[in-house]
């Protein structure tokens, strides 16, 4: 295939939580535009190695690291093995995330704590680990993966919700700072994308959504591709919902 024909040839990105579901399609989708892939994981080692194996099909280098990545001494060890085996990090996907589901006037601070942890702080901590060789290249994409729910609140919880929308307000104060420098800082915001933290929410159905259906994860994945090879787009959010929220 020719260089032409892949955009992103001679990068390399991370993608957190990407041993399955969103995080899982993004990596394959940025491998097949030409990117060696880091393949971050928590617990699903034997998911992120079939990713990797999958990427290297396809003609790509890549690498499954395990992660906390709301751990910073975890995040440290993450970054010095990527460096290691692929080099440094041109195109940054914070996708990891969970969503704790249980009434909302049964959420405690626990809850609360582990999901701004894990949703918002491990894209500060990630986010502020691959920076310094963005800007010393003058080239970068940070990517954050949000939701519908930090726009509209949504069905899944307070909690989720202002983990998501933090994530806004991260992601715009670095497409404010770092505009001049060739890094871009963007978001996309799905809504009920068929996933497994979809498939357990039993309250969730597609008839929610205007066009009728859940998404995929390899819509998301696109967009993800899309914003890594534009470089004029910057502290926008792409509103990959459906229809849930119009604004």
């Amino acid at each position: 295939m020719e260089s032409s024909a892949l955009p992103l040839i001679g990068k390399t990105a991370l993608v957190t939580g990407a041993s399955r579901g969103i995080g899982s399609a993004a990596a394959l989708s940025l491998a097949r535009a030409g990117c060696d892939v880091a393949v971050n994981y928590v617990r699903s080692q034997q998911e992120a190695l079939a990713v990797v194996r999958s990427i290297e099909q396809l003609g790509r280098r890549a690498l499954a690291v395990q992660a906390d990545v709301s751990a910073p001494t975890d995040v440290e060890r993450m970054m010095k093995t990527i460096h290691a085996g692929l080099g440094e990090v041109h195109i940054l996907v914070n996708n990891a995330g969970i969503n704790p589901t249980k009434p909302f006037l049964e959420l405690d601070l626990a809850d609360w704590n582990h999901t701004l942890a894990t949703n918002l702080t491990s894209a500060f901590l990630v986010s502020q680990a691959v920076l310094p060789a963005m800007r010393n290249r003058q080239w970068g994409r940070l990517i954050f993966i949000s939701s519908v729910a930090a726009q509209t609140g949504g069905v899944v919880g307070p909690h989720y919700a202002a983990s998501k929308a933090g994530m806004h307000g991260l992601m715009h104060s670095y497409a404010n700072l770092l505009a001049k420098e060739g890094i871009t800082s963007n978001a996309i915001a799905p809504a009920l994308v068929e996933t497994e933290m979809i498939r357990n929410n039993r309250k969730i159905r597609p008839d929610l959504i205007p066009v009728g259906r859940f998404g995929h994860a390899e819509e998301v994945a696109a967009a993800v591709t899309f914003l890594a090879t534009i470089s004029y787009i910057t502290g926008q959010t792409i509103n990959l919902n459906g229809g849930w929220y119009m604004s």
